[in-house]
Order: structure tokens, then sequence, then C-alpha cells
């Protein structure tokens, strides 16, 4: 390059220029037309009714009222009902109106109210109470049966329920792997016999005192007559002293034998809408037992919120709101956590909804869940931002320019579920998937698998979902699988990974959804996983074997019919049990077998939300439950009907992958622009607006070899081949780790880094891919050559990178960059520009815009 052609390059103005158009904000179109005629903006101006006073008319009219439990089943005489009243308002919100209740019991010989909204027993028997309010009137049947007997306390079922209760078993207390100040019980009392030894036995003497059981040490402690560093628990005057003083005075006996179990909790009422931070609600809780009895646990249960900030809950079950959004309310009694969704509103925020289509089931079931937040979605994207959406989400590709102004052209109202269409009947759509689960397959060389058997894996997975095999036969495929990883490529399932506790966690995360690792050392402190359901979970893989092959690169994998797993506590042997399920029989049974008819089932629960979940965070930028391989209790799904829907449908159409492609991509939620509205605009997991989500690694460096007609070389593939079709996991390059490609080292969905960084910044401002591929791709002078203008060339830039032409605002500033620029190189040479120079700037010029393009964040995300 000659030195006034350097010289011009370094001016102030057009650096200036280069710097702005490279670090744009995803606003360089705000003037553009949009599809529906509207305009472009950071925010579009929901149509709002006028300021209405607090108290509408019939906005605060009851509409409904009910009351929790819907039945009492009292057992004895120290057992407890506490019930819930609440009423829903025409303006969607919900009340608690326990207090403002009139609680009546017909027959006062059988039970009795005690604390306003506590059924209390007297005598065996049937009777009814009777609550109302205002004209609303709920009879509730009681049955009580043993009202005289007084059972001694049970030290799993009542004190054990204590010390959960009060922390003392918690991870930062006495549940700590070294316990707290000389003393240790079993994290959140998944070891109830280990525990009651080390209380009863353990330093003899010290800790309980049954001669004076009110003045021994486990008693002043959790009163504060001694130093304890968890402070005081409770008072003397409480249920909790109480509970403990009566098992230490009947000589504080471990249970004799089985006793009942809890099989669940209930959480009543079924959450709320709350309007402002003025409300409450208070919660109850009830378990049911394994001989059919149920019992009040509201007092015994932990409460934890996911959200403090807009919702907090109190260990006496009071949800007290805070502030707009939503909030998970918890309770954990034994090993079992359940939980409930409460929503909470500005106070007396005006909203009236705009009416949108909802042709679609999944419009139906996501605006259903805006409405109830008050929150109206944003408008349709474009066609231009739909088409580019599209094509890097299924197939990892943006359009032609050809293709582009077609499909803008076009009129057909069908035009965008035709491309969908398109799309997945391209060979793109299948690379897209099959890296997708090569990540989840963790299909890479190690040292137990070969290049060669990684290869024939990933060639395997990609026959499977190139012909659209259903995923349950490819699940049931690879989870069966026996023989050697040449000759059987899906038997390397289980060489990638050979420890059988690993092999159960990955199989439960992949194809469930759920991390159940924590269960391996004590009960899942925020799901309903034990150590139980943990070891007879990994049962199943327990009589996995193998062996060399006749190539002794190759290895065999064969069920051997013999092999157990042992319970680390008390070392007894574990049945395989399904997750959440049942004891299947497995004698003379190939143990992976029953396992996969029991994953793969239409009944399963789990199977299918979980691949819906993971498609669907593909496409919107997050799962419905999210992280997607972290579904629990604690974790909920922010559109469980939505959710469900899902996999509903998929698990009906034999787990068609493309159909359930189709339905998400097909809907107008899908299609939403990134643009937001004064009610969406905080919204991050509802699906209101479409989110920007960055190209991930592989795609972007593909997408850059398509604009700059460029192509690159990988191991294993011949020149020209797509990053997405790389095999290996640790094949890569630089770009690729730099925007956080997945080395395939775990199953997690945290491998693949999609979050922004100043290296990526800087590696495509100062490295040599963008640089390197606009030199070698000749893209510009091929477009001087064929004698395009500025203004054409400009346009087939942007078209390729973008999918829209540049706004006249841009073209006016390049534009005046240009002139500017001549004008400074004649200045500085004392003469005019010779033809050849102006048409050699130009070209460098040219290239250059392109490159501070492809450097934009506008190019750099999807949205």
């Amino acid at each position: 390059m000659s030195k006034s052609l350097i010289a011009l390059r370094n001016t102030a103005a057009y650096a200036a220029l280069i710097f702005s158009l490279s670090c744009n904000v995803l606003v360089a179109n705000d003037n553009d037309e949009g599809k529906n005629g509207g305009k472009h903006s950071n925010r579009v101006d929901v149509e709002q009714p006028a300021e209405q006073p607090a108290k509408r008319s019939g906005a605060s009219q009851t509409i409904a009222f009910s009351v929790f439990p819907n039945t009492v089943d009292l057992s004895n005489s120290r057992d407890r009902q506490s019930l819930v009243a609440q009423v829903q308002l025409a303006n969607g919100t919900t009340n608690d109106a326990t207090a403002k209740a009139k609680f009546t019991i017909k027959d006062p010989s059988v039970a009795r109210i005690e604390n306003g909204n506590q059924v209390v027993p007297v005598g065996d028997g049937e009777t009814e109470l009777f609550v109302t309010l205002d004209k609303f009137k709920i009879t509730v049947p009681i049955n009580v049966a043993n009202a005289n007997v007084d059972p001694p306390v049970s030290f799993k079922n009542d004190v054990m329920p204590v010390f959960s209760k009060s922390g003392c078993n918690a991870g930062s207390c006495h549940g700590a792997a070294r316990g707290k100040d000389g003393f240790r019980l079993s994290l959140y009392g998944f070891d109830p016999d280990g525990d009651y030894h080390r209380l009863t036995r353990e330093m003899h003497g010290r800790r309980i005192n049954l001669a004076l059981p009110e003045d021994c040490l486990l008693m002043n402690k959790v009163t504060g007559g001694v130093s304890h560093t968890g402070g005081v628990l409770f008072d003397r005057e409480s249920q909790y002293y109480d509970t403990l003083i009566r098992w230490l005075k009947n000589g504080a006996q471990n249970d004799a034998g089985p006793i009942p179990s809890v099989t669940s909790i209930e959480i009543y009422p079924q959450g709320g809408v709350l309007n402002g931070a003025e409300e409450n609600q208070r919660i109850s809780v009830r378990a049911t037992y394994s001989d059919g009895t149920d019992r009040d646990v509201t007092s015994l249960a932990y409460f934890m919120s996911s959200n403090d900030n807009v919702a907090m809950v109190d260990q006496t079950g009071i949800v007290a709101a805070k502030n707009r959004g939503e909030a998970f309310v918890m309770a954990r009694f034994d090993t079992h956590t359940e939980g409930v969704h409460f929503v909470v509103l500005s106070k007396d925020q005006p909203f009236q909804w705009r009416e949108v289509p909802e042709d679609h089931f999944v419009d139906k079931l996501v605006n259903t869940k805006l409405r109830k937040l008050r929150v109206q979605p944003s408008e349709l994207c474009t066609d231009a931002e739909f088409m580019r959406r599209a094509a890097l989400d299924i197939c990892g590709i943006v359009p032609t320019v050809d293709e582009l102004n077609g499909f803008v052209a076009d009129s057909d109202p069908a035009k965008r579920e035709k491309y969908v269409d398109a799309l997945l009947d391209r060979e793109e759509f299948v690379e897209m998937w099959v890296m997708k689960w090569s990540e989840l397959l963790q299909i890479r060389s190690t040292q137990q698998v070969s290049y060669k058997s990684t290869l024939l894996y990933y060639n395997w997975l990609k026959e499977r979902i190139s012909n659209n095999v259903p995923i349950d036969e490819m699940v049931r495929e690879l989870l069966t699988s026996e023989g050697g990883t040449f000759t059987n490529p899906a038997t390397n399932y289980y060489q990638t990974e050979q420890v059988t506790l690993k092999v159960a966690e990955n199989a439960a995360q992949v194809f469930l959804g759920m991390r159940i690792q924590c269960a391996q050392c004590h009960n899942h402190p925020f799901d309903r996983w034990t150590m139980d359901d943990y070891y007879g979970f990994s049962a199943f893989f327990a009589q996995i074997k193998r062996k060399r092959g006749s190539d002794p690169r190759e290895m065999v994998v064969f069920d051997a019919g013999r092999g157990e797993m042992k319970h680390p506590v008390g070392g007894r042997v574990m049945p395989p049990k399904f997750l959440g399920g049942d004891l299947p029989d497995t004698k003379k049974k190939d143990r992976r077998k029953v396992l996969a008819d029991w994953l793969v089932a239409k009944e399963n629960p789990f199977f299918a939300k979980n691949l819906a979940n993971i498609v669907w965070a593909h496409f919107l930028g997050r799962g419905i439950v999210d992280e997607v391989d972290d579904v629990r209790i604690s974790n909920p799904a922010s559109n469980p009907e939505l959710l469900d829907e899902l996999a509903k449908r998929f698990a009906e159409s034999d787990y068609d992958m493309k159909k359930l492609v189709r339905d998400i991509c097909t809907s107008r939620t899908y299609q939403l622009s990134t643009q937001t509205n004064p009610t969406n605009e905080l919204d991050e997991r509802n699906f209101s607006h479409a989110p920007l989500r960055r190209i991930r690694a592989e795609v972007l460096l593909d997408v850059i070899s398509q604009i700059t007609e460029t192509d690159n070389k990988f191991r294993g593939l011949p020149r020209g081949a797509r990053a997405v079709q790389i095999a290996d996991g640790n094949t890569s390059n630089y770009f690729l780790t730099t925007f956080g490609r997945a080395k395939r080292e775990s199953v997690c969905s945290c491998e693949v880094k999609m979050e922004p960084n100043l290296s990526q910044a800087l590696h495509l401002i100062n490295g040599q891919t963008v640089h390197k591929k606009i030199i070698v791709g000749k893209l510009i002078p091929r477009l001087r050559k064929a004698g395009k203008s500025i203004d054409e060339t400009l346009d087939e830039i942007y078209q390729r990178c973008l999918s829209r032409s540049p706004t006249d605002a841009e073209r006016d500033a390049i534009r005046a960059e240009w002139e500017l620029a001549k004008t400074e190189l004649a200045d500085s040479n004392g003469a005019e520009l010779a033809p050849e120079t102006v048409d050699k700037f130009q070209t460098t010029f040219l290239e250059d815009i392109f490159w501070a393009v492809l450097n934009s964040r506008e190019f750099v995300f999807n949205h």
C-alpha cells in the first residue's frame, strides 16, 4: 500500500468511522421501516389505558374462594391441622382470607378450633367444618380417630424434624462434614441411626442426661442456657422444646423396628398473585405417610424462597411480597422438597392486554402466563430478522443476498413456515444437531477412546440423526449397546466414561436433565433425591464389563450378569430402582434394557420434558427450566404448562426432532422482536421478547467463512468443511477456543461458553481470522471488478453480514468520510489523485468497512 493510502487510513476521522461501525450496539437499523409499518427503536410504546384509581369498579370483587386442605384427618390426640383460606379477585390477584374467614365446627364433641384456623381433635368420629366469607361458604369434612391416644415421641418422625427445622443438621452447622464444636449430625438427617448414636452414645452422659433432662447439655444449648455458637434456637415454651423433653423423659429411645415413612408433602395454597409489597400469604404443609395417615408439618418444615427480593418467607410459613417479579417458595420436610409459585405485581398496576394472534399452542400458553404477569409481548420481528435468526438457529448459516431479497419481496403469508420447512430439509440442520448431541455424549478422543473410535461414534450418530431416527430409539440403542467399539460404535458411550457412578450421573443428567451428584454423599438438600435413589439408580450400570477385542485397539463392552452396588452407609446391596419410580424386576435380565424401557417410555415424566427443554433453549436462548440439565424442585419451570405440552406433543410424534423444531420455530413467540416495551423490558425468563444471543463459536467461524467465501481445514475433515462438522472434542483452533467451543470433557451444558468477553473482541479486532479471510476471499476486489458502485457494494456487505441494507444515516456517514478522505489525501499530495490510486484506495476503504461490519456486535449476535 502506498504511503499516501497509509496516511489516509490513519486519519482521525477515518478511524472514528471504522470504530463506530465495529462497536455498534444493535441500534444501527433504528430508522428502518419495520415489516408492520412501524419504526424500530429501543422501546416500543404499548397502548395503555388512562391512569385509573386504585379501587376500580369490579377489580376488587371476589370471584372465587378456596380453603386448603379440602379434608381434615386427625389420627391421635396430638394431631393438628391448620387451614388456609384464599380468595381470587376479578383483576387476577389473590388475597389471604384466613384471618377474615369464619371457621365453625358442626359437632364440637369431635373437634374444635384453636388459634383461629387450627382443627384440634376432641373425640373419635366424623363431622364437618364450615368456612364462610361474605356470600361464600365451604364445607370441609373432618375425620377423627384415636383422639385419646397419646403416641410416644418418635426419634425419626418427631425429634429429627426438630433438628432440621432449627438448622442443626445444616451444612453451616453440625451437618458439616466435620461437624461443629465437636458434635456432628448427618447433613439434613440422611443417617438418623448414626445421629442417634452420636447424640446418645458418643461421649456418653455429656450431651443428654435422662436423670435431669431439662438441665442436660442438649436442652441448655438450644435454649441459650449455656454458650452456643448457633445461638438460641427456641424457648422452653415452644413445641420443639416440648418434643425433645418428652423424648428425653421417655428414655430417649430410638424407634423400634420400621416406622411409617413420609411418602409426599403438599403445600397449600398452590401459589398466588400478590398485589403489591403490602400483601402476605400464609402457607400450610401437609405430609402423607406410608401407613396412609397424614400430618400438618407446617411448624416442622423448613421454608425457602428462590427470590427474596420478590417474596420472602419466614419460618412460620408467611410469604411476604417485596418487589415486582416471580418467586418460588419451597418447603423441605424429611427427604421431600416441594414448592409453589408466587407472582408479585406493582401495587394496583394499571394494565390493559392488547390482543395478539394466538393460533399456535405455544403462543397461547406463553401469553396466558404473560397476562398473569401484566406483561405485553413485543411485536413480531421483520422478515429479514426472522430469516437471519432462523437460518443461524436451524442450520448455522446466514441467508444469501438473493435468498434474503426474494424472501422479503414474497407476499405469501405462509412464507415463514415454508422457510422453516426448507431449512429442516438441509444437511446443515443435521450437522447442527449432530454437534449438539456430540456435546451431550462427550464424543472426543481420550486414553480410553481412540481417534478411530471417535470418528466411528460420530458417524454412527450422524447417520441416526440424518435419517431422523426417533430419539427414543437412538437413546435405547446407546444404553443397551454391547460389542466392540469398532464394530458397534454406540458402545463408545460406555468407553467415554467407565466409572459406574459417573456413568449413572451422566445418564441422569443427559437423558433426564437431573444432576443427582449431590446425593452421592447425602440426601439432596434442594431436591427429592436421597442416597438410596442415587445408589439404586447406579445399580442399573453395576454389571457393565469391558475386555480387549481381537484388535488390541478395540474394547468390547458386555453385560456380565453379576456385580452389585452397595450403599456406603451400612454397606447394604442396593437393588436397581428408577428415579422417582419403582423397583423393577431385573432378575436374569440386562439391567440396562430394563432401564431403557422405562427411560424412553411415553409415561416417563422426565425424558420427553428434558429433550423438549433442551431444544427450546437452543432456539429461545434459555430453557423453560434453566439451566437445562439442572431440573430440580428448587429450580422450577418458568412455564410448566408450556413444557408439559411440548413434551406431550414430542412424545406423541414418536420423538420426531424435526417436528419439535418446527413447532417452536413457527410460533409467534419465537418470532418476536428483540425490541422491548415498558411492560417487558425487565423480563428475562418468560419469553415476552426475543433475547440477544451471541452466536456460538463453531457457527460464528462458519458464517464468517461463508460470508467471505473462504474455507477452513480441520483435522480429519477435507478443506472447506464446516466447524460444526468437527467430530472430536479435542480438535480446535484459537478462534474456537476463544469463543468457547466445548471440550466435551463433561456432559454439563455449561461447557459451551456463550458469554461475550474482552478476549473475543480483541481477537476479532486484532487477530488474523477476520482480516485474513477478507483479504484471501477477495470479495471486495471482485465486486469492484464487476462494476459495483460504492452503494451497491455497501448493500452487498450489509446484506451478507446483517441481512439488511445500510440505513440512510450509515450510508451518508460512510460517503461523507469517503469524500473527506479523498480531499485530505489530495491536499497532502498537492495534486489531484490518479484514478488508479482512487480505485485502489476505494477497494481498501470498502475492505475496512467490511472488516468493521464483521466486527460489529450486530453481526456477532443473533437477534
